[in-house]
């Protein structure tokens, strides 16, 4: 493997500088395709469950200014 490495990366430097960018931004985006993908999928699906429990009446809400005020109390 590290033979496969040090043949990408001498084959990566011989890239123009605007190639490399490229290569770079390729790679980091290919290490966040799926968790970025099922975790926005688990928030909408979170989103969802919370908005539909609020309309059915289901989520005790509190006044903006209650929260606040309780946010000063606790951290002054």
């Amino acid at each position: 493997m590290a033979d496969a490495l040090a043949d990408l990366m001498k084959r990566a430097r011989s890239l123009e500088p605007q190639d490399r960018i490229r290569l770079v931004e390729l790679l980091l985006d290919s290490l966040h395709d799926e968790p970025v993908a099922e975790t926005e999928a688990a928030w909408d699906k979170e989103i969802r469950r919370r908005v539909e429990a609020f309309e059915r009446g289901e989520v005790k809400t509190y006044a903006a200014e209650d929260v606040f005020a309780e946010a000063r109390r606790i951290a002054p």
